[in-house]
């Protein structure tokens, strides 16, 4: 028997979705105003869940407060209040899209969760748009 666990958690960041091989009339035509030079902010809402077998002596398929943790520790620290293009290491040659920010996030965390458990990623950009990631 599996059981997922989630745990939500919410940071906010600045991005700019462009190419820079691209002319900023291209950029334009497929980012929009996703691709103002002066940058746009999120607030993110994050779903973080770990599916795996309930231990027969705690009775969690993870700790939640460890899940928490990493989670304030891994991506909360490390992308809140950030201008992805700029602060942030991993898009410095990556387009922060929804999409690639999902999978910085479960690479972040990934190497963290026991690898026998499954990991899915949730990113809402807005309360209407989000990604999912599973690996």
């Amino acid at each position: 028997m599996k059981v997922k666990v989630s745990r939500k958690a919410h940071f906010n960041a600045a991005h700019r979705l462009y190419r820079p091989d691209w002319s900023f009339e291209k950029n334009d035509a497929v980012f929009g105003k996703c691709n103002n030079p002066r940058f746009h902010g999120h607030n993110y809402d994050l779903i973080v869940s770990v599916t795996g077998k309930i231990d027969p002596e705690t009775g969690y398929v993870m700790d939640m407060k460890q899940l928490k943790d990493l989670i304030k520790a891994e991506v909360e620290d490390a992308l809140d209040h950030k201008n992805l293009n700029v602060e942030v290491p991993e898009f410095k040659a990556l387009n922060p899209t929804a999409e690639n920010i999902a999978v910085v996030i479960f690479n972040k965390l990934r190497p963290h969760i026991d690898p026998s458990k499954e990991l899915e990623i949730v990113l809402y950009e807005t309360p209407r748009n989000f990604v999912t990631y599973s690996g």
